[in-house]
């Protein structure tokens, strides 16, 4: 007797060739690709059909990490040609963002001697080095001469996160890099960013610094979490992609379950789930606490996100 043919799609060799786009390579890895590839070629199919879906608000969340490195690029460009809608963030985005807009970093190795870095004044982070002034003496110089702009502007009402952050690109918008800068062209987009760690970094410490002498100077969080009541209430379908985890990620999934839950997510994340964390926390677990839909278009790739979110912004944009 036959044994009967499976009714699945075969296996095939993949082909590279020359001048290959982005977008011909991802139909590669649908067809020949296993493993985490195969992962990445469905995850571009929702985060596409995500992107032309016009009755969906699109969320993005990530950590401050990657703000380093050029993936700000990708994250800007994202913003920039308005292909999401909302960002959830950490305070060290900012610090990065705009500390990137007057100074450099450079490209350094996850093997170099800390202890020395630590006496040239020389922060790592992964194999990327900032020097000192380049992050919190930068930022403190900076941020010190906008805060009053911000105060006057603000006469003692309290503000959101998200409002800060507008304002913060607003009074940036005259230097030579904002063009550069993912808060600057989420003030001019209007894409609202929210930071509900606000003090957890470089900025935030600024703010604090700046509250001492000013007491009427007030950031309500508060304001933040009816902004996102507001915008989760009235979409009539939500979609997200998360890089990473932390509060970034939870704050986006945590509000999305008032409303049945995303319908369309795409996560990257590097951290396993056999230790109960949320950053490795797959799709499916979210499924269980209704912050997915479990009719939702969902996937997790696993792996760096300096490698795979170019890729999947490329073949959306």
């Amino acid at each position: 007797m036959k044994s009967k043919k499976p009714n699945l799609p075969k296996v095939r060799d993949m082909r590279v060739r020359k001048n290959m786009s982005v977008a011909e390579l991802i139909k590669e890895y649908k067809k020949s690709g296993g493993f985490v590839s195969k992962h990445l070629a469905v995850g571009c199919e929702i985060l596409e059909r995500m992107v032309r879906d016009r009755e969906c608000v699109k969320f993005l969340s990530f950590p401050a990490c990657i703000i380093a490195t050029g993936i700000r690029g990708i994250i800007r460009d994202l913003v920039r040609k308005k292909a999401v809608d909302v960002i959830i963030t950490t305070c060290g985005t900012l610090d990065h963002d705009l500390a990137r807009v007057w100074c450099d970093y450079y490209h350094g190795t996850f093997q170099a001697n800390d202890a020395e870095l630590a006496k040239k004044h020389v922060h790592r982070l992964g194999n990327i080095f900032i020097p000192q002034k380049n992050y919190g003496t930068i930022i403190e110089k900076k941020m010190q001469k906008v805060l009053p702009k911000i105060y006057e502007e603000v006469r003692g009402r309290a503000i959101s996160t998200r409002e800060l952050v507008h304002l913060i690109g607003k009074h940036i918008a005259e230097e030579n890099r904002a063009g550069e800068s993912i808060i600057y062209w989420c003030y001019r987009n209007r894409v609202p960013m929210f930071v509900p760690g606000i003090t957890d970094g470089a900025v935030g410490l600024q703010l604090w610094m700046w509250w001492q002498e000013h007491k009427d100077f007030v950031i309500d969080v508060m304001r933040d979490e009816q902004e996102l009541s507001d915008i989760v209430f009235t979409a009539k379908r939500t979609g997200a992609l998360i890089i990473g985890g932390g509060i970034s990620k939870h704050h986006t999934i945590w509000w999305n379950q008032f409303k049945n839950g995303l319908d369309y997510a795409i996560y990257v994340t590097t951290a396993v789930e056999y230790d109960g964390s949320l950053s490795g926390a797959r799709t499916r677990e979210a499924i269980s606490w209704g912050k997915i839909n479990e009719r939702a278009k969902q996937i997790t790739i696993e792996g760096d996100a300096t490698v795979l979110l170019p890729l999947l912004v490329a073949n959306v944009l």
